[in-house]
């Protein structure tokens, strides 16, 4: 079913803000998914902050050529069946949704993706990606990485205390 000018034209205003927005967007071929596993995937997705479009890569094209940033992004790679992840809060969520959920589902299979800078990436690249830490893992080894030189440092001390009072115990038992 064909949908309209109007339509058409709503859906690149909101692919191009949801492009423009974006801090990583990766595309896969998902021909053979059924509607669950595509719900499944939307699940998923919606739980780590990613949005999964499913849009004409003529669209695409279209929202990509009103970005400055992606001008001159080669688009040849959005061929057949695709649906899109798209994230503007992590730069990695995306591609570690669909890499996940892609070991449980051979059907769908990573074609692709460009960063908030225009470039392309290839399937490498995404699972390269895919294998980082998430924002929150990142911040919270940082995190323990900065306290650990105060958790020795009290370590030692309570060890330190606990050998003086030990030390007092027994002469004041004597």
């Amino acid at each position: 079913m064909a949908i309209s000018k109007a339509k058409k034209t709503a859906l690149v205003a909101d692919l191009t803000k949801l492009l423009n927005d974006s801090k990583l967007t990766v595309f896969a071929h998902y021909q053979g998914l059924s509607v669950a596993d595509l719900q499944e995937l939307r699940k998923s997705a919606r739980e780590a902050g990613v949005k999964i479009k499913v849009v004409k890569n003529r669209l695409v094209k279209i929202a990509l050529g009103q970005i400055a940033i992606y001008k001159d992004t080669d688009t040849t790679g959005l061929t057949g069946q695709l649906l899109y992840a798209i994230s503007d809060s992590d730069e990695v969520a995306p591609a570690k949704v669909l890499t996940d959920f892609a070991k449980s589902h051979s059907m769908l299979q990573i074609a692709g993706g460009f960063n908030d800078t225009g470039h392309n990436l290839s399937t490498d690249e995404i699972k390269n990606l895919a294998a980082l830490p998430t924002k929150p893992e990142l911040i919270a080894q940082v995190v323990a990485q900065l306290l650990s030189p105060v958790t020795d440092t009290i370590s030692g001390l309570s060890g330190g205390v606990s050998e003086i009072l030990s030390g007092l115990e027994a002469k004041a038992t004597n």
